[in-house]
Order: structure tokens, then sequence, then C-alpha cells
């Protein structure tokens, strides 16, 4: 049996309760995170294979158990090329310079301003070039999220297609090579679900809001963990937003008991597949729609949102342009929602390529469309937790225990990290 260390904060085969995730954060502040571990895990756990989550630790000093407790190890990320993640990126770099294994990183990006031009650099340049030259040491090439990292990183002195390749997000291939949207067909009764990220600018958040209020059955599903916090006890606040961003308790979407925070991939599918259309600014959002055959719309902020959706050729539109839009309808008749579907089979099978250069076995072997995956059949014998609903929403009893119960845990939580700074 071969053993697979991925780098995540749960396996898709847990489920934590809501007292779990207020002891714990196990999102890596952000429960989009869950997806592409989610298709990671899919596609890797054969029969013959078991996979194993590090829990976000990158402690250099674990370099020994690894080495004797594993085969490899995967590594998947965001955008991690960040002034933020660099503390983190050189423990990482730290840590794969003592292992002994293979070390193989999928979907690695950079956060850059929309046209930023990345030849011009950044401060955490030398610690990338680290971090990359210590994985190439242990895999064959690297995955990348899209063109602009693809271009960062040969402006840093990597080979294309030798030391690095663009795979896109590995979300999008959760269930394989083929994808088929349903058709848009809206009415007033439609369920719409929104997102949006702290970097929704006004324009962009009017629109939504505008969605609320036409759509009545709207829902809204935020990823990060101060949102995971509002909804659950009704305070606190997401800071540095547009006045009509949903910031806090008093926001339209909680005050309606219309926001959904999702703990585990399972049951945020089964979500979406009830869905008529996702739209916002959360690329894990709209993936999570686009995978389970929802039509979605992507608007996009930053060249991080625009290499993916540029890659995978998502149904998308640029912040700047939504304000030449008076309504959802006038927007949905301008996008595409087909290429999508198009282009997939091809991103799919250099998704593939890049596993197999990186001597990753996988799933698809005999068959690209898997219906009935290894990780399927251990999910189907799991009761997921269902989201958590807004503290508006629910009984007397649910909110006493929230905000005894939960928020026992949840203190004592806070005097940890208190604690260790």
């Amino acid at each position: 049996m071969k053993r697979i260390l991925i780098r995540s904060g749960m396996l898709p085969t847990n489920t934590y309760s809501e007292y779990d995730l207020l002891s714990r954060d196990r999102f890596g502040s952000n429960n989009g995170n869950l997806v592409y571990q989610n298709s990671i895990v899919r596609t890797l756990m054969t029969e013959s294979v078991e996979i194993l989550s590090d829990n976000y630790s990158s402690n250099p000093n674990n370099a020994k158990y690894i080495n004797n407790n594993f085969d490899c190890y995967v590594i998947p990320l965001a955008d991690a090329f960040r002034k933020e993640f660099i503390p983190t990126l050189k423990r990482y770099t730290q840590l794969i310079n003592k292992l002994e294994i293979p070390v193989i990183v999928i979907g690695v990006g950079l956060k850059a301003p929309y046209s930023y031009d990345v030849k011009k650099g950044f401060e955490f340049d030398n610690e990338v070039k680290e971090f990359v030259k210590a994985v190439l040491n242990k895999s064959e090439i690297i995955g990348l999220r899209g063109k602009l990292t693809a271009n960062y990183l040969e402006s840093l002195g990597f080979i294309p297609e030798k030391d690095f390749t663009v795979i896109g997000c590995p979300s999008m291939y959760t269930f394989g090579r083929n994808l088929k949207i349903k058709e848009v067909n809206l009415n007033r009764d439609s369920r719409v679900s929104l997102n949006a990220s702290n970097i929704a600018t006004e324009k962009v958040m009017d629109f939504l809001n505008e969605i609320a209020i036409k759509y009545s059955n709207y829902f809204f599903v935020p990823q990060s963990y101060d949102e995971f916090l509002i909804n659950y006890f009704g305070f606190g606040r997401v800071n540095d937003v547009p006045y009509n961003f949903p910031k806090n308790i008093g926001s339209k979407f909680y005050k309606e008991g219309k926001v959904k925070y999702f703990l585990n991939a399972k049951t945020w599918f089964d979500y979406i597949k009830t869905i008529d259309l996702s739209i916002g600014t959360r690329l894990h959002g709209n993936i999570v729609a686009t995978i389970n055959g929802t039509p979605s719309i992507t608007i996009v902020h930053d060249a991080r949102m625009r290499e993916l959706a540029e890659f995978h050729a998502l149904p998308s539109i640029s912040a700047e342009d939504i304000q030449n839009y008076d309504s959802l309808i006038d927007l949905i008749n301008d996008i595409d929602f087909k290429s999508v579907e198009s282009i997939h089979p091809k991103r799919f099978d250099h998704f593939l390529n890049f596993l197999e250069k990186n001597n990753l076995g996988h799933i698809y072997r005999e068959k690209k469309n898997v219906e009935k995956a290894p990780l399927d059949n251990l999910m189907e014998k799991i009761n997921f937790e269902k989201p958590i609903d807004t503290i508006t929403n629910i009984s007397f009893e649910e909110k006493v225990l929230r905000l005894t119960k939960g928020f026992e845990i949840y203190t004592k939580r806070q005097k940890r990290l208190n604690q260790k700074k």
C-alpha cells in the first residue's frame, strides 16, 4: 500500500462538527481549499493508495517522520506566491530540503493586480526561487495555476515545460474529462447562489445585491473563517470592504437567514446541484458549480482570478465591465457558458500528463470519467455535517447552545492562539 501525505487541514472523508471547527480552523482560513483538496484526493486515491493529511503543518522538524512513514508528499497550493504566505513558504522550503521522498506541487499561483507586469518582480522573488528549486530537486515538474504565474517563473529563470507547466485549478478535474453544464433559464422563482470575497468592489456588490432583491430564492455562500464566525455567533465583521458588502450580522443576507457556510465538500456539492445559477467573485464558489453542472459567472478582480478564468474558459466578466449591465438577464445574454465544456477535455488530458510525469498514479488509467471512485465509495458511508445556518434562522435552543457551549470552545481557541504570539 502506497502512502501519500497531502497538504490539507482535513480529508474529504472527515466530517467535523461546528464545535470541532470552533476549536480549530481546518480550512486554512478559506473553505474553498476543501474543493481542490477533494479533487486531488479523489484523483490519486486508487485501491492501492492511502492518503493522509498533514494538518497544514510545515514544520521542518517533521522531516524524519515524513521520510519514514510516507512514499510521497503532495502539496496542493492556491495563490501561495504572495507576501502574506512567504513565512509559510520558507518553512516548506526548509522542510522539503530535508525530505528524501518525492514532493509534488499541484496548482500553485501568484497573487498580483489585474494587469501587473510580472517582469517588475516582487519583494519575495528570492523566496519563490528557493522554494521552486527545492521542489524541483524532489519532482520532475511543477504544476501552475495559469499563464501569469508561468510568466513570473520564467522571469525568474525557470524553463517552461521543463521546470513548470500550466495545469490550472485541480478542482476542475474532480469528476473527469467531460463537463456538461445545464441550460440557464431563470425566472423569478429560480434559485441563485451568490458569493463575494473581500476584494469585491462597491459596483459589484450593487449588482449582487440587486440580484438578491429580484430573486427571493437566493442564497449567499461565504468562504472565510471570519464569515463562519459571523454566521455562527452573530458577532464580528469583515474589515476593509465596501459599505454594501455583507460584512456583519446586520447585512441583508444574514438578517434574512440566507447564508450557508459549508463544513465539507460533499454537502456543498449537493447544494449547488439544486441551484440554477451561481455568480460572484469567489473562484471556488463558482468552480463548485461548474464541476457539478450548474451554470456560473465569475466576476474577475485580479490577475490570480484572470489567469484561471482564461485557462479554463470559465464564464466570466471583469469587475470593471460589470457596470455596463443593468440586470442579470442582460449579463447572461452576453456570457458564453459552453466554452468551458469544449476546452475541458484538453485541459484534463494535460493534467493527467502532468501527474504521470511525476510518477503519480490515478483513477483514470482505464476510463477518463470515473463515476464510482474509491473515495466515492468511502464517502457514501459517511453522514456529513450539514452547513451552518445563520444564527437569525435557528431555534432559541440552538442559539443558547451556540452562545454558551460554542462560545466557550471558541474562547479557549483564542486563548491558545494568543499564547503562541
